[in-house]
């Protein structure tokens, strides 16, 4: 992730090293004067009064004592413009870089490292989206956007540089001329789009399975890419007579073995450090427990959505007050925003609660577009050639000459081939027999063919107009009336109120596909893989005080078996899921918060049941006696993944080595097994066959090895890696330090300089659980076992009593740092504990620490 600051790393190692040639005067401005006299100038202030022009009247702002705003205001107008306010307060670097990624804007930040990235983010061209969905907007969701701007802008207005945070003062020694623009509604609106492609669909899997064809079998790529298994929940049980089913392709019968797969991967992978990777575990957990379940006799809902580690972190906790509470002004809200946009995405208000987890669905296709070879503004449809649609794109470099490019969109969207010099056609564009579904042997994509995406994110709307039918939906009918406003990214909504009941919605456009399941690249120069529509919102699964008792989703399959409409092949595998149903139905008596937190915090590794009996077969009596040690402490353990666990440790390193021994001698090394759940169901449906053809190590010529002999080669292996990571005492190892979660600054605290990195960085901290488990805390098997995403909040909703709601988030209320609270719940997090959702106004006064008064 630091190769996309490289640029901007470099300018700083020049400025870090002036400085230390110095002297110690050159130490003390990193270590003592930045962040002793200069980062306290953007801390907010939390008491007092102050006016402002804009406001219909004076607005309450009480910061707990975590930091949270809770705002109380007379009109919807004044409660708006008081978030962006205390949003900017807090967090306007954050919400400054947000919005370069969202306009493809980050050369004017960063200057010229950051241009392909830029050039990538223009062509996908999510400001224009924005500004279409803007343009569209009702007037009462248009009043939201503009309240909030204005409250933004309020703020920055008098203030600039290390006055609104101290990245502007360390930015400045490298950017000089970079200049901070006023707020615009359409910067709001283009954190929607950075979001979906967070949570896009399966484009990368549809890539990775076109490139594995040159190599494997198709009957081998279906085997990394396994069906949904049987003996894992869906989170929606039953949908009405289910209708015909849906019958997906087993195999794509065209040959995509030519295209420059890993290359466009390589593209879309540059979001990867502004945004965070995308992997197989990335997901969220949410569950709802009726009231015939629980201590209180009504609904409890958790939820805990699994997105990158960052610092700060992507939440920003805030309570929403209308005084009084009005058909006018109807807004009485409190949970998780975020910073840059404005209502509440997650969280409850008085009468209902919500949560989300992602549902993945298939949104994005890629199609091979045929050029017209004689006019290259032309490209093929149905046999006729019509123009591309084209359009010029300026990126402007700070301290640098600007860019021009030009994009092209076909019917399908925009051609993402024309970005990168490394996807340029260098084929004869004078060969009219060539076609990428034939001849294995060749490589190039000649200029005759280029690639577009269709997805759905691009066609203009916005996930927080539904998102502000949340905020002041009173019951199930309301909430569902929202969700149809919820298009892009697909979300699994969980639901509760305080009437008893619990419910579901999956929303989102999922497309109808003519012809294909969406799994590979398919022909764009005829209609034969048109989309005709979209799944209708009525016939989208979804269930309401099911007999059951609970609900629980987990990017786990939504539907059952037989359902009539494609959703996607690509599920999370289900492991979570399972889990979290099976402590639902065994909780030992009613459930409490308690039971749900200690569910949140559950780590058991379904890999260990199935995996440590083979171990223990394979091995049998090591003769060394670190082995022999490390394999009692497996045999003892309670495949919990817990932080001080050293058996834990063990297992890990053991399954890091068993999925490379396993899988790096037959796969590219760009597509290497990374773990999460999608190769957990892989390995447990291998571990029943020991002579699988996968088990043999191909580089040994001499050899056809089985299963025990990867597991036994593995073990060792991994103890091997303990040992010189570790010390040769088994007993010192534990999970947590190997796996332990470091909160960095997504952009300077990346930026290779350690002086740098150490002003906004926080950990490490040691951290339990890992891949596939409840707590979801992932880690790489090509990078190592350090945490790389997480659940970025927990939140318990007691709808009995919403003043003994909990919750927590990664790093701290303020983006400042050095700030008490930039970093105070860090420790709550990584150990599974919680604060109070303060509710009630006297709660919230009782607990504060500031009270600041903004007037007219």
């Amino acid at each position: 992730m630091k190769k996309i600051w490289k640029w901007l790393g470099q300018g700083l190692i020049a400025i870090v090293i002036l400085a230390l040639l110095a002297g110690a005067g050159g130490l003390y401005y990193f270590k003592s004067y930045l962040p002793n006299t200069v980062a306290p100038q953007s801390f907010p202030q939390i008491d007092g009064e102050i006016r402002l022009q804009g406001l219909d009247g004076p607005v309450d702002i009480y910061r707990d004592n975590m930091g949270i705003p809770h705002i109380y205001a007379s009109t919807p107008h004044d409660l708006f413009f008081a978030q962006g306010y205390v949003h900017a307060q807090d967090r306007f670097w954050q919400m400054d870089a947000w919005r370069h990624i969202g306009s493809g804007t980050l050369s004017e930040m960063f200057g010229k490292g950051q241009t392909d990235t830029d050039a990538f983010l223009r062509t996908l061209g999510w400001r224009q989206t924005a500004e279409a969905e803007y343009a569209a907007l009702s007037p009462e969701t248009k009043a939201i956007l503009d309240s909030y701007t204005a409250g933004v802008n309020a703020y920055l207005k008098d203030r600039s540089g290390a006055a609104l945070s101290l990245e502007y003062a360390v930015l400045g020694l490298l950017s000089p001329d970079y200049k901070i623009e006023p707020w615009t509604p359409v910067n709001s609106l283009t954190w929607g789009k950075a979001m979906a492609w967070d949570l896009r669909g399966n484009m990368d899997e549809e890539i990775q399975r076109a490139v594995l064809l040159k190599t494997l079998t198709a009957q081998q790529v279906d085997q990394l890419y396994p069906p949904y298994p049987s003996d894992h929940p869906v989170i929606v049980n039953k949908i009405g007579d289910g209708g015909t089913t849906f019958q997906p392709s087993s195999f794509q019968t065209f040959d995509t073995s030519q295209l420059p797969l890993d290359a466009l991967q390589q593209n879309a992978s540059l979001l990867d450090a502004a945004l965070g990777p995308k992997g197989d575990g990335i997901g969220s957990n949410s569950w709802a427990v009726s009231g015939k379940l629980t201590a209180t006799g009504l609904p409890i809902l958790a939820n805990d959505p699994h997105l990158s580690i960052q610092m700060p972190s992507i939440w920003y906790q805030v309570g929403l007050h209308c005084l009084p509470k009005s058909e006018a002004c109807p807004y009485e809200v409190s949970g998780f925003s975020f910073a840059g946009v404005p209502g509440v995405v997650i969280g409850h208000n008085d009468k209902i609660a919500w949560g989300f987890t992602n549902v993945g669905p298939d949104v994005m296709d890629l199609f091979i577009e045929k050029v017209n070879p004689d006019n290259p503004n032309q490209y093929e449809v149905d046999g006729k050639w019509v123009d591309f649609t084209t359009r010029k794109e300026t990126i402007n470099v700070v301290g640098g000459k600007p860019l021009e490019i030009s994009v092209r969109s076909t019917r399908h969207g925009p051609v993402i081939s024309d970005t990168f010099g490394q996807l340029k056609d260098k084929g004869d564009p004078n060969d009219k027999t060539f076609s990428p579904f034939k001849d294995r042997a060749a490589l190039a994509l000649p200029d005759n063919y280029v690639i577009a995406l269709q997805w759905t994110a691009l066609t203009p709307s916005t996930p927080f107009e539904a998102i502000w039918g949340f905020d002041k939906a009173q019951n199930w009918s309301d909430f569902r009336a929202a969700a149809k406003n919820f298009h892009v990214p697909a979300q699994n909504l969980i639901y509760a109120d305080t009437e008893g009941n619990i419910g579901y919605q999956m929303p989102g456009d999922i497309p109808i596909r003519k012809k294909g399941d969406g799994r590979y690249p398919v022909p764009g120069w005829n209609s034969e893989y048109e989309w005709t529509g979209y799944i209708p919102f009525d016939e989208l699964p979804y269930t309401f005080n099911p007999a059951e008792g609970y609900i629980a989703t987990a990017n786990n399959q939504v539907p059952p078996a037989g359902y009539k409409y494609l959703v996607t092949t690509d599920w999370d595998y289900g492991f979570r899921a399972n889990r979290i149903v099976d402590m639902i139905k065994n909780a030992p008596g009613k459930i409490d918060i308690a039971y749900i937190q200690s569910m949140q915090g559950d780590m058991f590794d379904a890999n260990g049941p199935v995996y440590v009996p083979l171990l223990q077969q394979a091995v049998g009596q090591p003769g060394d006696s670190t082995q022999a040690a490390a394999l009692d402490m497996v045999g003892k353990w309670d495949f919990q993944a817990r932080a001080d666990s050293g058996a834990a440790a063990v297992f890990n390193a053991f399954w890091r080595n068993l999925i490379k021994n396993t899988f790096n001698d037959d796969l590219p090394e760009r597509y290497a097994a990374d773990g999460g759940s999608r190769w957990n169901e892989v390995m447990r449906n291998l571990a029943r066959n020991p002579n699988d053809p996968f088990w043999d190590d191909r580089t040994t010529k001499d050899k056809v090895e089985t299963r025990d002999d990867i597991i036994k080669k593995s073990f060792a292996d991994g103890v091997s890696e303990l040992q010189k990571s570790y010390g040769n005492d088994p007993s010192k190892w534990n999970w947590g330090t190997m796996h332990a979660a470091t909160f960095r600054n997504q952009t300077l605290g990346q930026s290779g300089v350690g002086l740098i990195e150490d002003l906004f960085n926080r950990g490490p901290f040691p951290t339990g659980g890992g891949e596939a488990i409840i707590d979801a805390t992932g880690w790489s098997v090509i990078d190592g076992y350090e945490t790389n995403w997480l659940p970025s909040m927990r939140m318990i909703v007691d709808m009995g009593n919403l003043n003994n709601s909990v919750t927590v988030h990664t790093t701290g209320q303020s983006g400042h740092a050095y700030n008490k609270h930039y970093a105070d719940m860090s420790p709550l997090w990584a150990n599974i504990k919680y604060y109070p959702m303060y509710w009630d106004q006297s709660a919230v006064i009782a607990n504060s620490e500031g009270r600041l008064k903004l007037l007219p």
